[in-house]
């Protein structure tokens, strides 16, 4: 069409210096056909404005490309987004909407019959998105599109190779060519993945700081203070002298002035009844009913005759004057709205206009509810059609919306209402201070609030407005707004009845069918005034050109509502340009300011009555965002055009008032918000007294401050942010509700959306539906957009957009966008006249509901106010620190367990160094006294073992391992056993033999190539020369599937103990010294290495002595193990304890609890269990499978239990543990009886509740000051507080200490520091460290670098801290009390301070209930955190901000990247440990298939 011709021209022109020459020669700018119907695709142009477009354009023009790492997603993610709301492209555009550049070479396919058809091009963008290391050619879109050409973005994460292919691809025609980056390498990971690529991208944009970097200090105290952003020294001032308050014209006298608005309609109802009031349209723009004044009295009456007479409940009226009513009328009814209006005006009750509520749950429905409510509603009046399209109960009534009171639902058509009685009479008083009507508004918080109007004010504010537009009675008035609140009531409704004038009410949805029905309207009535919005402007200019025969000279004004939004003025301009050919005179367009408070603020006259020439201001949107007027020329890129609202309304004083703090006066050239006097504006907030007073009665002060306010008489805020220029013309920049404040300084929601729909080569935001708004994260407010995306927009483009408009609003704006998320078209909630419901929006992103299909988080460049990175001070050496603990009166920080030597009365310890010589002896002396009852899944005995059954089996082993294996003395002999008899049998078997027995888990049948290979390792690292298992496992070790994960033919002899002859063993070996090695204990640490260490015969002893008087185990006693009996403390409670104290012990495979989750509650409950030893993981199980399953519990009863132990080497999980505890209480488990161990690879036991002694304390530590090695104890509640169990009892014989990780001088009490110990039955050593064995030599004969240098000491690799408690100790003396804090290994070092894993991950738990478990991990000083995502696929991409905000709140730092995954994926290892390092592993190698990876920007 010629319209769009003329624009495409205007735009080619302004955009041609910006498209750079690409080998020589331009782009041709292609014009694209427009698409037949506006309504598909008109974006919203209340933000259009050609300067603003061309000066985005530029800002991008100036932008070097960034390349920036494309967020990865699975294809289920991408089928959500697109197939669901996929639409078949219009076939009759070659483009998707008017004024994109069009693509060459794009084939359109029909779109998706069905999934199966999806799957070509959905496997093309996975292949070519994951490994391939050269840019695909034949890139494909969702949508189903091939592009021909190789898509630039769609292998933004593959940009391996520099790229500048062909000229077509050069969409975005700003990306200059890109750096050449290699393959790289980091830590023996080869990163040559996809997900490594993009990590290097990230740092790449990472590397180039935005901001000035923060001065470099640190104080070394506690209060980390948030940088706080000290202001510009040279940022624009305001300089013009203090402003006065401004007075309106006088409000004329008028004769015969009636003294009510229902005087008015009296007077005319009976003496002009035949006169047109109000005329009602239908969609297809036929007048359907024109009300006269005549029907509306006599309607009126009939109804207030009725509300007041006819409706009564339990005999008594239902009504009384002054009760509200709620009157729901649907926009294209504006007579039924009338009628009911006064008619509740005549009845002296109060009309509460609301919108019809669509559904049960509409946006914001729960707060008018609330309205509602505090109204005291209980009664709504309708219509018959909208009451029948109301949402039904079953019962055939009208649903209760979400959140609303029970309402009487009553229909005011004729046939329902009576006729009033001869004698009855309505009161018509004069206009008074009593609330006529409540018009409701929601805030920028998304409450909603009833702003009560009174009868003097409604009519004061019909006389100004009569004046201010010189109304005349009987002229005719077009009115597109809603008629029921605003302008469209207070011009359409009320001074309209006032003035006798005729009102054509144009409905929206006429407007949506046929944008141009308000001018036909204008033309055919011969209207003299126009109400409209901008946007009713914008879509009448896409549609005119079917229309040459219209005609608006009979126009005298033409009202522009929301001429107080800056971007209006575009659309008047364009307005005008048209129209002007066709009778409208410039001056008639008025722009004018209103607020829900104080109701039309000011308007724009025409020059007949006496208004001045309208002004345009250009300002530096800069200095705007510091509240400071500076008039700029238009050669800028940041600037705001506004146009002048006209002058203030006859009769009011206004003035401008700081927005924040105090409300002094502005000076001139000062923004401020706008504040009126006048008898007619609103009264107050309903039923809300607190806020009333701060926005209807505020007083204001001159700048110096005498305390003296400037008026007596109380002024309203009205919520709009301006200055009055020359003139005395008022001029708005934005509203108070769209006001975001970043760093100090003010941005506007409103031109941040126009900012954003500038960015639109792709027309790729769904009908231009843009949210913007701030979210508080760390103290400060952070912008988020929330854009529609177009049904047949790709990934690729989503993500062009998104990089683009982050850099335009860099520019335009200089600040930073937080997060920008993309949903699918129609799913943003909507206002009840179809824009967004922006509180909303920010409600459902703040609660994780908003199910974005991409999302863009950029906290590094906006987050400016963390604290200062910590810089290590210069080390205070060891000795000083001991002076200072000294003269501090501190003690040093060591502990010991209760001496050993003084314990120990019985010949046993002095007798047996070696534990087969403990079996042999109570073989012969107590043969057949039960050591061992294992039990099945079922709860029965599955096998059993007594001192001399378990003798003999041993000695078979051992001669099968001398005969079939052909073994010497020394040789190491991997036992691979499930947990059972067998597996203790072997053990002794291999003691007897003189071998080294290693106990190895056995792989998994179903997962054989995940867990054969650790089997190998072991195997092979040990070098064991004999594999001892079952016939099963045999077959399994040498099955095909075994093949394919390891090489089978390399492994050691494998002998099968299932049937072994019955031979009596010749002669036991005895070893020649207790430090000769007894057995290899293998483990996997948490950071995934491999670690054994040598347990010698006197270790093995000392430590069964040790358990055994903590535990105070005797023969007579049972206890029950529910553990892994592969490694550590494990272990030793499976296989040594019991032989070497004589004590029962019920084994309890850990894995038949997955198919009978009570079996271990059961056994010790059936065997009157006092003590208990079980993991974390079990502990979960029990929690989470037997919280719901009361039933199967009741026949459990768990107080005999007195002590019941969690064997972990990490810290204590309070959480767990006290959830289980508070569970299980009701079976009577006492709450004192839970508690944890501690041990590590060099002790496998340190630390042991056991049956004495106090109970274990909990303190509250400030986890700020944990994160500088510092321990500060805090109360109960307070911020920051992180509550630590101690673990548990130090065992005897065993010796504590905490020594400086780096100095390693001893520390004081309360100090954090490494745990070091000393016990007779640490490990001797490492048999090997995969990998590493330089690194931990010093693991086990560390010395103190001060005080106690003699002592060797085996560093445990935990940080910790010692506390002397208040409590005794057994012997009598105070009790010291170890704490836990976490393993060094898995610490993070970010910004100079240590951060323990699990502190991130908790609190990542918390943000959202769909998050299951949590992992985090750093890689080239990135935070990962890794999410298991237990809901829906939708809910994957809410997570990225919930994640990044808590992370920043809690712990000040940024999260670099966020993978959501399926539930199961983060691995644990048996203890219930994460493995973060095995997770990161399968991250750098793309292995983890996550379901979406989010790169922070």
């Amino acid at each position: 069409t010629e319209l769009d011709k003329g624009y495409e021209k205007k735009r080619a022109k302004l955009l041609a210096r910006y498209i750079p020459l690409i080998q020589g020669k331009r782009v041709p700018y292609v014009k694209s056909l427009k698409t037949k119907s506006h309504s598909t695709n008109s974006r919203d142009e209340r933000f259009r404005s050609d300067v603003h477009t061309e000066a985005v354009q530029a800002a991008l023009a100036k932008y070097k490309e960034r390349k920036m790492p494309m967020p990865s997603k699975r294809r289920s993610v991408l089928v959500h987004s697109s197939v669901e709301t996929y639409t078949p492209p219009d076939t009759s555009s070659a483009s998707e909407d008017e004024g994109s550049l069009r693509r060459q070479g794009r084939i359109t396919s029909t779109p998706f019959q069905s999934h199966s058809n999806a799957e070509p091009w959905l496997n093309r963008v996975i292949q070519g998105s994951s490994t391939s290391s050269s840019a695909s050619s034949t890139s494909s879109h969702p949508g189903g599109k091939p592009a021909a050409a190789s898509n630039l973005m769609a292998h933004i994460q593959l940009a391996w190779s520099d790229v500048v292919s062909n000229v077509e691809t050069c969409i975005c025609v700003f990306i200059n060519t890109w750096q050449i980056m290699h393959p790289f390498c980091l830590a023996g990971v080869p990163v040559n993945s996809r997900v490594s690529s993009k990590i290097q991208q990230l740092l790449n944009t990472l590397k180039r700081p935005k901001r000035p970097p923060l001065k470099e200090f640190f104080v070394d105290d506690f209060e980390e203070l948030l940088e706080v952003q000290q202001p510009d020294p040279n940022q624009p001032k305001p300089e013009g002298n203090q402003m006065n308050v401004l007075k309106g014209e006088p409000v004329s006298v008028v004769t015969n002035w009636p003294p009510s608005l229902l005087a008015a309609l009296q007077r005319w109802g009976t003496t002009q009844p035949k006169a047109p009031c109000l005329t009602a349209l239908d969609t297809t723009g036929k007048a359907v009913y024109t009300l006269t004044y005549g029907k509306l009295w006599s309607r009126s009456l009939k109804l207030a005759y009725t509300l007041l007479n006819k409706l009564t409940s339990r005999n008594e009226p239902l009504l009384k004057p002054g009760d509200r009513v709620a009157l729901v009328f649907p926009n294209s009814d504006p007579v039924m709205f009338m009628v009911a209006f006064y008619g509740c005006l005549l009845a002296e009750l109060i009309p509460v206009p609301i919108e019809v509520p669509l559904t049960r749950k509409d946006a914001g429905s729960q707060q008018v509810g609330f309205l509602l409510g505090s109204c005291g509603v209980t009664l709504a009046l309708t219509t018959d059609a909208c009451q029948k399209g109301l949402p039904k109960a079953q019962t055939g009534e009208v649903v209760t919306f979400k959140g609303w009171p029970r309402l009487i639902w009553f229909v005011i058509d004729g046939k329902h209402l009576a006729k009033p009685t001869k004698d009855w009479h309505p009161q018509l008083r004069d206009a008074s201070a009593e609330i006529a009507y409540i018009e409701y508004k929601t805030s920028k918080e998304g409450s909603t609030v009833g702003i009560t109007i009174s009868h003097a004010s409604m009519l004061a504010h019909c006389h100004a407005l009569t004046q201010a537009c010189g109304y005349s009675e009987a002229e005719t008035l077009t009115n597109v707004l809603d008629f029921k609140r605003d302008a469209g009531l207070w011009h359409g409704v009320l001074t309209s009845v006032m003035n006798r004038m005729h009102v054509i009410s144009i409905p929206y949805a006429l407007m949506k069918v046929n944008p141009l029905s308000w001018i036909q309207k204008v033309c055919s009535y011969k209207a003299r005034v126009a109400v409209v919005k901008s946007r009713d402007m914008h879509w009448s200019l896409l549609a005119q050109r079917d229309q040459r025969d219209v005609s608006l000279s009979s126009l005298r004004m033409l009202i522009v509502a929301d001429g107080a939004n800056p971007w209006s003025i575009s659309s008047c301009d364009a307005f005008l340009n048209v129209f002007q050919s066709r009778g409208l005179r410039p001056e008639v367009i008025c722009p004018c300011a209103s607020s829900s408070e104080a109701l039309t603020v000011a308007i724009r006259r025409p020059p007949e009555l006496g208004g001045p020439p309208p002004g345009k201001a250009v300002l530096s949107m800069n200095c705007l965002s510091y509240g400071v007027i500076r008039v700029d020329t238009e050669e800028k890129l940041s600037v705001l055009t506004v146009q002048d609202v006209g002058q203030i309304m006859p009769g009011a004083n206004v003035c401008v008032v700081k927005v924040d703090g105090t409300p002094y006066l502005c000076k001139a050239d000062e923004v401020g918000e706008i504040c009126v006097n006048s008898g007619a504006t609103g009264m107050a907030y309903f039923g809300l007294v607190g806020i009333t007073k701060n926005v209807f009665e505020v007083c204001f002060f001159p700048m110096q401050s005498t305390g003296v306010p400037v008026s007596d008489q109380p002024f309203t805020r009205t919520g709009l942010l301006g200055f009055v220029g020359p003139d005395y013309l008022v001029f708005v920049v934005g509203k108070l509700d769209g006001l975001i404040t970043v760093s100090g300084r003010r941005h506007n929601a409103d031109d941040v959306v126009a900012t954003a729909l500038a960015v639109e080569p792709m027309k790729f935001v769904y009908r231009g539906r843009i949210a913007v708004f701030s979210v508080t994260v760390l103290h400060d407010d952070r912008i988020v957009l929330v854009a529609e995306q177009r049904p047949d927009a790709s990934e690729e483009d989503s993500f062009q957009w998104m990089s683009r408009v982050l850099q335009a609003i860099d520019s335009i704006h200089q600040v930073g966008v937080y997060c920008l998320a993309l949903v699918p078209a129609n799913t943003l909630p909507k206002a009840p006249l179809g824009g967004i419901h922006i509180s909303e929006t920010k409600q459902r992103f703040l609660e994780g509901a908003l199910h974005p299909c991409n999302v863009l988080m950029c906290p590094h460049t906006c987050v400016t106010n963390l604290p200062k990175p910590r810089q290590k001070q210069p080390d205070v050496g060891p000795a000083s620190m001991i002076v200072g603990n000294l003269v501090a009166g501190k003690r040093i920080a060591q502990a010991s367990g209760r001496d050993v030597t003084q314990l120990e009365d019985n010949d046993q310890a002095r007798k047996f160094l070696y534990l087969a010589d403990v079996l042999q002896w109570r073989a012969q002396t107590t043969p057949d006294h039960p050591l061992f009852l294992l039990l099945n899944s079922k709860g029965t005995v599955a096998s059993t073992a007594s001192c001399m059954q378990l003798h003999k089996r041993a000695e078979r082993v051992a001669v099968a391992l001398m005969e079939k294996g052909r073994l010497n003395v020394g040789d190491h002999v991997a036992l691979v056993y499930p947990p059972g008899v067998d597996l203790i049998a072997t053990f002794y078997g291999c003691l007897y033999a003189g071998c080294i027995p290693v106990t190895v888990r056995p792989p998994h049948a179903q997962s054989l190539t995940a867990t054969l290979p650790t089997v190998r390792m072991i195997v092979e690292v040990s070098k064991s020369a004999c594999i001892l298992t079952t016939q099963v496992i045999t077959k399994l070790l040498k099955s095909k599937e075994a093949a394919a994960a390891v090489d089978i033919k390399t492994w050691p002899t494998i002998l099968d103990t299932d049937d072994m002859p019955k031979k009596k063993l010749a002669n036991i070996f005895r070893p020649t010294s207790p430090d000769m090695l007894a057995y290899l204990d293998f483990s996997v640490s948490t950071t995934g290495i491999l670690a054994g260490v040598k347990m010698s015969h006197a270790a093995t002893s000392a430590l069964c002595r040790s358990i055994k008087l903590q535990c105070e185990l005797y023969p007579s006693r049972q206890i029950a193990i529910c553990l892994d009996p592969y490694c550590g403390l494990g272990f030793a409670l499976w296989c040594l304890c019991s032989v070497y104290s004589g004590h029962q012990s019920i084994l309890v495979p850990p894995l038949e609890l997955e198919s009978n989750v009570s079996l271990w509650l059961s056994a010790v409950s059936q065997y009157k269990v006092r003590v208990t030893f079980c993991s974390y993981s079990v502990m979960e199980m029990c929690t989470k499978g037997l919280g719901t399953q009361t039933d199967m519990l009741r026949v459990i009863n768990l107080s005999c239990v007195r002590t019941c132990m969690v064997v972990a080497e990490e810290r204590p999980r309070i959480a767990l543990t006290q959830s289980f505890s508070k569970l299980f209480k009701d079976l009577g488990l006492s709450a004192r009886a839970v508690s944890t161990t501690f041990g590590c690879r060099v002790n496998v036991a340190i630390c042991l509740q056991g049956t004495a002694g106090p109970d274990p304390t909990t303190v509250y530590v400030d986890m700020r000051a944990l994160r500088h090695d510092r321990v500060r104890l805090v109360e109960r509640g307070s911020p920051h507080s992180l509550p630590l169990m101690e673990s548990g009892k130090i065992l005897p014989g065993v010796k504590v200490i905490i020594a400086h990780t780096e100095t390693k001088g001893p520390l004081g009490d309360s100090h954090l520091g490494e745990i070091w110990v000393s016990s007779p039955h640490n490990a001797t050593g490492y048999y090997t460290v995969y990998g590493e064995e330089a690194l931990h030599a010093d693991h086990f004969t560390a010395r103190l670098s001060f005080g106690d240098t003699q002592t060797i000491w085996a560093r445990t690799g935990y940080l910790g801290f010692l506390r002397r408690t208040e409590l005794t100790d057994a012997s009598g003396e105070r009790h010291d009390a170890l704490y836990v804090v976490g393993s060094l290994d898995e610490t993070l070092e970010l910004r100079g301070m240590r951060y323990h894993p699990i502190d991130i991950e908790t609190s990542v738990i918390r943000a959202h209930k769909s998050i299951a478990e949590c992992a985090v991990f750093t890689w080239t000083n990135l935070l990962v955190v890794v999410v298991e995502l237990e809901g829906s696929e939708q809910e994957a991409l809410d997570l990225v901000a919930l994640v990044t905000n808590v992370v920043l709140e809690e712990h000040y730092l940024i999260v670099g990247v966020v993978v959501i995954v399926d539930p199961g994926v983060i691995p644990i290892n048996s203890r219930g440990e994460k493995q973060r390092m095995h997770l990161r592993d399968g991250f750098l190698a793309d292995q983890l298939d996550p379901i979406y990876v989010a790169y922070n920007m």
